[in-house]
């Protein structure tokens, strides 16, 4: 991510906010009123006034001043508002950029947390947003002041304005050849913090692994390593300052130096005293502030911010582009591309194999599995038998270390993001509801759902009541006020409305009483498409057209009839569930 990009992004931010930056501008050119009339104002109170011997003249012309003054106070406050307007809005969006960009890295196949990206939502986010106010605040304070200042020295005489803007111009050019290489140091600050804050992170997280590895003094070391990496960055950032003092000394200072040195040749020249003080007032509160707010401020906030959001951009931009794909749409459960005829089954494993490391036992090996279009499957096993483990394989959440996985003919390993998310929906066991209304969360993989669909869905699924409760599709939600088991409800009215043709249910139901989810699975059976259930009751297994046993020797697949016939896993399972809803019929299968 180069430098370009940061200048285009900060670019189309500010175009896209062209009324609240000419409302900044507007107010700043009210602001600038001081600094445009101080030294005319002065001028004339002097050789009018003063040392005429008239001083109720030369007060009134200072009264003049005050009036301008009170007015620029004024408008200042007004800057600040407008400067919120535009800064707050961009904030949101890059904000939004980090944490797209952090989903995808962690749900990507193959992906994994990233550890900087709290760094960067929190300390790198602060610091775009409060350089990138800096920076408008400070550049429309340079052109407006200086601007004002030097309008009023050709006001004054153009000779003196001519002495005060070549000097003024000279430390510009010595501050901006010497920015390249700030920009420079700045990001190897930048980039020394994140790797200190994802080696502290990664050292915290895996910290009983490290005692136990008995790895205390090398990772203490590396992190000792990282933290004299950023010393040295910070330490070098700060020797930049001397080319700051530089400029401003050329910049703001000289030019007091050319004038107070040519004061009595302006004089001879006919340039009055008062003239010669209202143009030390223009260099001394008009151009020389200026140009050091500019100065600190770009060699300070705005190197931070070119280095920081180029950092933030490079993180979050994805191989296909910055942005997470958009939630499918479609007025009715899409199908996915199939193979010939559109005879392909709905998911294909080809002899897959996958452990949690390389010298793991794997937790599937050599496991193939042919699930057809528009089938009901139940998945069972005991604890740890890699259930939500074949789960996200299907779900392409994680790449196997051998074999394939298809989904209507389609590989996944070779499926964009973007098409992956219209072909299924994954539902874990711990739902997530976000803040907002309760139509909000159920569109969300559903954006174009009217109102008619999302009480057909409620209704569907047995969460009329909950809504009812809650006070209708339209009212707010509050995640923290709701039971795991409305959250399970929840999400599972999101992925029936979702348009995916693959619905995996990973134990979603397991808050939800026997009674709801019943009516919860019998509306995913009856959804167009295909379903998995990750069972925790015997009677989501009575449901299903076949059902999947892992454990023991070997998977196997079968009716609850077959399996009770032919595993002691399955049947050992049956054994254990309480589940009065499916009792009767178990009974009958044990019987025969």
């Amino acid at each position: 991510m180069s430098r370009r990009s940061v200048r285009r992004v900060t670019w189309r931010a500010l175009r896209a906010r062209r009324r609240d930056l000419a409302r900044l501008c507007g107010w700043s050119l009210v602001e600038s009123l001081p600094a445009l009339l101080s030294g005319l104002l002065v001028a004339r109170a002097v050789d009018q006034g003063f040392l005429a011997g008239r001083l109720l003249t030369g007060l009134a012309w200072l009264a003049v001043l005050a009036v301008a003054v009170m007015l620029g106070a004024a408008a200042t406050g007004r800057t600040y508002r407008s400067l919120g307007a535009v800064v707050e809005p961009f904030r949101d969006e890059v904000a939004a950029q980090v944490v797209r960009g952090a989903l995808r890295d962690a749900t990507r196949a193959g992906g994994r947390p990233d550890g900087a990206a709290v760094t960067r939502l929190t300390h790198q986010m602060e610091i775009v947003r409060d350089t990138f106010a800096g920076l408008l605040m400070v550049t429309r304070g340079f052109l407006f002041s200086a601007g004002a200042a030097l309008l009023g020295l050709l006001a004054l005489a153009p000779v003196v304005a001519a002495l005060a803007a070549a000097p003024l111009l000279a430390g510009l050019v010595v501050f901006l050849a010497a920015l390249p290489s700030m920009v420079g140091h700045q990001r190897a600050y930048v980039r020394a913090g994140e790797q200190l804050g994802q080696s502290a992170s990664t050292a915290l997280a895996g910290h009983r692994d490290v005692v136990a590895c008995g790895a205390e003094a090398r990772v203490t070391s590396e992190v000792e390593r990282r933290v004299s990496a950023q010393a040295v960055a910070e330490r070098t950032l700060a020797r930049m300052a001397v080319i700051r003092s530089l400029s401003l000394g050329i910049g703001g200072w000289l030019p007091l130096v050319v004038l107070l040195s040519a004061a009595p040749w302006l004089v001879e020249r006919g340039l009055t005293a008062g003239a010669v003080l209202g143009a030390l007032i223009y260099v001394s509160t008009g151009l020389q502030p200026a140009l050091h707010t500019l100065v600190q401020g770009l060699g300070g906030g705005g190197l931070r911010y070119v280095v920081t959001l180029e950092n933030i951009l490079r993180a979050g931009t994805a191989p296909d582009g910055p942005h997470l794909p958009a939630p499918a749409t479609g007025p009715a459960p899409a199908r996915p591309l199939t193979g010939p005829a559109g005879r392909a089954p709905a998911v294909e494993v080809r002899r897959l194999t996958f452990g949690y490391g390389p010298r793991a036992r794997p937790v599937l090996e050599d496991f193939s599995l042919t699930l057809a279009d528009g089938e009901h499957l139940a998945l069972v096993g005991p604890s740890g038998v890699g259930k939500s483990t074949l789960a996200a394989l299907l779900a392409g959440l994680v790449p196997p270390q051998t074999g394939t996985v298809h989904l209507a003919g389609v590989t996944v390993a070779d499926v964009a993001p973007a098409d992956l998310a219209r072909m299924r929906v994954l539902v874990p066991q711990e739902a997530y509801v976000f803040t907002g209304s309760l139509a909000d969360n159920l569109r969300y993989l559903r954006p174009d759902a009217d109102a008619d669909l999302l009480e057909a869905a409620l209704d569907a699924l047995g969460a009329r009541p909950l809504a009812t409760r809650l006070g209708g599709v339209d009212a707010p939600v509050a995640p923290a006020l709701l039971s795991a088991g409305e959250r399970q409800l929840i999400a599972a009215v999101r992925a029936w409305l979702a348009p995916a043709p693959l619905v995996v249910l990973d134990e979603a139901t397991g808050h939800l009483d026997p009674a709801l989810e019943a009516t919860v699975e019998s509306a995913f059976a009856r959804r167009p498409g295909s379903l998995v259930v990750i069972a925790h009751r015997i009677s989501s297994a009575l449901r299903a057209d076949r059902v999947l046993v892992l454990g023991g020797d070997e998977p196997m697949v079968g009716t609850h009839e077959q399996l009770m016939a032919r595993s002691a896993t399955y049947r050992e399972l049956v054994g254990c569930w309480d589940d009065p809803v499916a009792r009767p019929r178990t009974a009958v299968a044990r019987r025969g």
